[in-house]
């Protein structure tokens, strides 16, 4: 979908200025948003793309006024009432009210470290060859979901180069609305920088991302 997680250089919103031996966490409860998000995420309840998604629908003023994690924790909130965990009312009072839902599993602290040593692999087997090969012009197709996507709008309808077949993952804009996992070949594809910002552009600076097949077509 398009919105304020998707600003692709828009203007406005000030310099990128990156910061020196930046600490992993700038105050005690990220840490806690972080360990939160993550054990909620091992409920089993939804996919790494519907938490996504859930964050993606915060309205624009309260995300472009948010840090990265209240981003996160409002985002856990909505799925935590969505999948019946814990009321809204819950949520606000910080007292439970009722029974939930029971969680699949619990992520216990001496899981952690295993959990996340395996991360969660989205690679998966498919019976077609890649469509597109090393080397091939293509172009990204021109759409503006109200859902899920992981195709930038400033990457909207680009021509690039396909510069690494990666293999066959899973297609998150279905992934993220309980359509199923349906991988597809994703494949890395480069931006000369004017063909994606245009006029005046550095000559120099070139764009990767990654796409999913069904983002692409044959010019």
């Amino acid at each position: 979908m398009n919105g304020p997680h998707d600003l692709g250089g828009q203007m406005g919103f000030g310099p990128v200025a990156p910061e020196t031996d930046e600490p992993y966490f700038h105050a005690e409860w990220e840490k806690r948003a972080l360990g939160i998000t993550l054990s909620c995420g091992a409920f089993g309840a939804w996919t790494i793309d519907e938490s996504r998604h859930a964050r993606e629908n915060i309205p624009p003023a309260d995300y472009l006024a948010a840090s990265y994690y209240e981003i996160w924790i409002r985002g856990v909130e909505t799925l935590l009432a969505r999948h019946g965990f814990a009321t809204r009312e819950e949520l606000l009072s910080g007292r439970k009210m009722q029974e939930g839902a029971a969680p699949k599993r619990v992520l216990k602290a001496e899981m952690v470290p295993g959990a996340l040593a395996r991360g969660g692999p989205c690679d998966r087997p498919v019976e077609t060859t890649p469509r597109f090969a090393v080397g091939e012009t293509v172009r990204t197709k021109n759409f503006n979901p109200a859902t899920h996507t992981r195709l930038p709008c400033y990457a909207r309808p680009k021509t690039g180069v396909v510069e690494t077949v990666q293999g066959a993952f899973v297609f998150p804009d279905d992934n993220a609305h309980g359509r199923g996992e349906n991988p597809q070949w994703l494949y890395t594809v480069v931006f000369g920088g004017g063909e994606i910002w245009g006029e005046g552009a550095d000559p120099s600076l070139t764009v990767s991302i990654d796409a999913w097949e069904s983002y692409l077509e044959r010019l």
